[in-house]
């Protein structure tokens, strides 16, 4: 066989290997798929997905078309699973339990977070009127939270907690929670005669419930932070960034343009969510929400580094950040973040 024989059919396999690549590169690039839960924390997708921006973004980095596709998962545990089997490409849950994902994938899948989807407090409330203080909260009380223990609400309580009464006591009302949707959580703390005396809410369902003179609040989520902080995060594997550069990006620049919009129009950001979730709370409510100055649907990132900080040194997380930067990817550093 002459070498020249040999060169002729090696250029012909590198051809074909050629062909081959380019179709599987494109492939990869052009497709998403998204999950989220229901509440108003979600609403800067809810205008992504009904101004179809991802669709005009990606036009902008050369995607003559792109595939969305738009899933709703109950629970950061089912999102978690979902992302890490390949099922979904974005999630979005708490920031707690974010961490909990980018702390066990780790230098395997390391998945990251990619965005907040906003600022919002999270209210812990009570319907018994002797109750003032988490102090007050005792053997006969039933705290409802969606995910008891390990949750968002369950760890920002476990912050306050540890605070309060020490590390070695921070699971103290781990016992004393039970697991519970919010809108089943909502509708036992209103009417009251259920084991369930307290609900760690959120938006809208915190505002519902305080309608009602016999429920109050005890603390709030930037009572334990120190300030506004994030709520929802969406994060993304390592491998879906890296391999699909064009399509994150537009993914990415739509969630900003979102956030922007919401913050020109609230009330037309209010009608949206209405038609989205075909919500049926009434417009006045919805728009109060969201022009409520505790409420900032932002992508940047704020004081979700107190999380990593103190979930690490209570031993819920292994791996210690040096900063916010360590668990979101560098397209968000674009904007300010903590």
């Amino acid at each position: 066989m002459t070498n020249t024989y040999k060169l002729g059919r090696l250029a012909t396999a590198l051809g074909l290997l050629g062909a081959l690549a380019t179709p599987l590169a494109v492939h990869a690039e052009g497709k998403i798929s998204i999950a989220q839960q229901f509440g108003i924390g979600y609403l800067v997708l809810h205008v992504v997905k009904e101004q179809q921006l991802i669709e005009k973004h990606a036009k902008a980095q050369g995607l003559d078309k792109i595939d969305v596709e738009w899933r709703t998962i109950s629970g950061a545990t089912a999102m978690n699973e979902a992302l890490l089997a390949g099922a979904i490409d974005m999630v979005s849950a708490g920031v707690p339990p974010m961490l909990t994902v980018w702390d066990r994938t780790h230098g395997r899948q390391n998945v990251k977070a990619v965005a907040s989807l906003g600022s919002l407090p999270n209210y812990l409330l009570s319907n018994r009127e002797e109750v003032k203080t988490l102090d007050d909260l005792g053997e006969k009380d039933r705290i409802a939270v969606p995910a008891a223990g390990v949750g968002f609400q369950s760890r920002t309580l476990q912050i306050e907690t540890a605070k309060l009464y020490g590390n070695t006591d921070f699971q103290r009302f781990d016992k004393i929670s039970v697991s519970l949707p919010h809108p089943d959580a909502t509708a036992a703390l209103t009417k009251g005669g259920s084991e369930i005396t307290a609900h760690f809410s959120s938006p809208p369902f915190q505002y519902q419930a305080l309608e009602n003179p016999k429920v109050h609040k005890l603390i709030s989520s930037y009572d334990i932070l120190g300030g506004q902080a994030t709520f929802n995060v969406l994060y993304a594997t390592e491998k879906f960034h890296d391999a699909n550069p064009k399509t994150y990006k537009a993914f990415y620049d739509a969630l900003v343009e979102a956030s922007q919009i919401i913050k020109a129009d609230k009330a037309a950001a209010a009608e949206t969510y209405i038609r989205v979730e075909n919500s049926k709370l009434p417009l006045e409510f919805v728009k109060k929400i969201i022009e409520d100055p505790e409420n900032d649907f932002t992508v940047s990132p704020q004081r979700t580094f107190i999380y990593a900080e103190k979930l690490h040194e209570l031993g819920v997380l292994k791996n210690k950040a040096a900063s916010w930067k360590d668990y979101f990817f560098e397209e968000a550093y674009a904007n300010p973040g903590s």
